[in-house]
C-alpha cells in the first residue's frame, strides 16, 4: 500500500490478518468475503483516502445511506476533520471530504443505482455488496471506472451463492482480479473467546456465514435438519404426560393470518399439540385456547402480546390462564426487531441439535422450510420472516413455546 501523501494525518495501522495483503495486491478489482468485525471499514477507508490524497475521486457505496455510516462515522469524517487545518473541506450534508489537492472521498447509496450515473471515478468501495442489486455494478459503476481505469474493492459478508459469489469466483481465475475470504477470527484484535461465544449461541449455518464468511448454498434458510426432528407422536394423549411440565406458546391472527397454539412437554422435550385456525372472533379464540389448555393439564402459556394480543391476554388472565412474563415484566412476549431474532435463532438451534421432537404436520413443516433470514437495509441486522404471501404463525407459536420451556413458572423473566 502506497504511503498517503497527506502526511499531516496519521492513519491506523492495518492488521496482519489480511488487511495488508489486500491493500498491497496489484489487482485492479479485489473481492473480499469477510466475517463480522474483520475490519473492512478501516481498510476500505484507508484505500479511499490513498486515492484521494493522490488527487483521485473515491466513492464508498453501501446498500443504503444509513449502512454507509460505519465507514463515514468511524474513519472518513474524523480523518477529514483532522485535515481541515491544511485546507480540507468536510461537507456533512453530502458526506463528502475534499482534500487540498482536489481529491475527494464521498459516501453514496445503492438504493437507486441510476442516481450514481454521470461521474468518472478513480476508485470505489462497494460495501456489503452481496445485499445490493447486481445492476449497481454491471450497469452503473463499472462504466464509471472506465475513463480513468479506476479500481474497485468488493466487501461483503456472503449471502449464499449470488452475484457476489460469482465475482469472488472470478477473482480466483482472472487477471486483474483477486479474491480473499477472511474469518472474523483472522482479525488479531478480536478475542478468540468472542468467536467461541458466538459459535455456541448461534445456529451453525448463521455462524458459518456471519463469522466464517462461508458461501452457503441456501443463504436465506433459517431452519435446518428439520426432518430428523419430526418424530413426535401424532396420537399423544394428555394421560401420557400426566405429572409432567407442559408449556404453550400462542401467535395471534384473525383474518389473513392464523392463530396458532403449540403445546410441548418440557420433561420429554416433545411437542404434543399444534392447533391452527383463522377467521374466528377473539371471544371464540379465547374459548378454544382455554379448552385446549384444559385438555393438556393447564400448561403455562407464553402468548405474543403485539397488537390485539394485549387485551386478549388480559381476558385470559381473568379467566384463570397462567401467563408467563416477558423480559419487560409484562405478561406475554412483545415481538420487536430486537426481541425476535434471538427467539427465532433459539428455535433454529433446537432443530440443529435435535433437542426436541416436533409434530409432523405438513403446513407447519412447509413454514419451517420456507422461513427466511434477510439483512435489514436500514439497521444492517438480521430479520426473520416468511416469504411474501406465506405465513409464519406455526413458526412463531413453536418459538414461543420453546422459549416458555426455558422457564416454565408464571410470573418470571424469560
Amino acid at each position: 500500500m502506497a504511503e498517503l501523501k497527506t502526511a499531516e494525518i496519521k492513519l491506523p495501522l492495518l492488521h496482519s490478518g489480511g488487511q495488508w495483503e489486500v491493500a498491497d495486491s496489484p489487482a485492479r478489482f479485489k473481492v473480499v468475503a469477510t466475517g463480522r468485525r474483520w475490519g473492512k471499514s478501516l481498510l476500505g477507508s484507508e484505500l479511499c483516502y490513498e486515492v484521494a490524497a493522490n488527487g483521485g475521486r473515491a466513492w464508498w457505496i453501501a446498500p443504503t445511506y444509513k449502512m454507509a455510516g460505519a465507514g463515514w462515522d468511524q474513519y472518513i469524517r474524523p480523518w477529514g476533520s483532522e485535515l481541515k487545518r491544511i485546507g480540507a473541506v468536510v461537507r456533512l450534508a453530502d458526506r463528502l471530504v475534499r482534500l487540498p489537492g482536489g481529491g475527494e472521498v464521498a459516501i453514496r447509496s445503492a438504493d437507486e443505482p441510476d442516481s450514481l450515473r454521470g461521474y468518472a471515478l478513480d476508485f470505489v468501495v462497494l460495501d456489503e455488496c452481496a445485499f445490493m442489486k447486481e445492476a449497481t455494478w454491471t450497469e452503473v459503476i463499472r462504466a464509471a471506472l472506465s475513463d480513468r481505469l479506476g479500481g474497485a474493492v468488493f466487501f461483503s459478508t456472503p449471502k449464499g451463492r449470488n452475484w457476489f459469489w460469482r465475482l469472488w469466483q472470478r477473482g480466483l481465475e482472472e487477471n486483474n482480479w483477486a479474491s480473499w475470504r477472511f474469518e472474523s477470527g483472522d482479525n488479531p484484535h478480536i478475542l478468540p473467546e468472542e468467536i467461541e461465544e458466538a459459535r455456541a449461541l448461534l445456529p451453525e449455518e448463521i455462524f458459518k456465514q456471519e463469522y466464517l464468511a462461508e458461501f452457503l448454498e441456501n443463504e436465506g434458510a433459517v431452519f435446518r435438519n428439520i426432518r430428523p426432528c419430526l418424530n413426535a407422536p401424532l396420537d399423544a394423549k394428555p394421560k401420557d404426560h400426566e405429572g409432567h411440565t407442559l408449556v404453550a406458546g400462542t401467535d395471534w391472527g384473525k383474518q389473513n393470518d392464523f392463530t396458532v397454539t403449540s403445546i410441548g412437554c418440557k420433561d420429554c422435550q416433545v411437542e404434543v399439540a399444534l392447533d391452527r385456525y383463522n377467521k374466528i372472533d377473539y371471544a371464540f379464540q379465547r374459548k378454544r385456547i382455554i379448552e385446549l389448555l384444559n385438555k393438556w393439564h393447564n400448561p403455562r402459556l407464553l402468548p405474543e402480546r403485539n397488537a390485539m394480543g394485549e387485551p386478549v391476554i388480559e381476558q385470559l388472565i381473568r379467566e384463570g390462564v397462567k401467563i408467563i412474563l416477558g423480559p419487560d415484566d409484562k405478561h406475554g412476549f412483545q415481538t420487536t426487531s430486537v426481541s425476535k431474532p434471538p427467539l427465532i435463532e433459539d428455535l433454529a438451534l433446537t432443530f440443529e441439535r435435535e433437542e426436541w421432537q416436533w409434530l409432523n404436520i405438513r403446513i407447519a413443516t412447509l413454514e419451517l422450510e420456507a422461513y427466511e433470514r434477510k439483512l435489514n437495509p436500514i439497521t444492517a441486522r438480521s430479520t426473520y420472516s416468511a416469504p411474501t404471501g406465506l405465513h409464519d404463525d406455526t413458526v412463531m407459536a413453536r418459538a414461543l413455546m420453546r422459549r416458555a420451556a426455558r422457564r416454565s413458572r408464571s410470573g418470571i423473566h424469560i
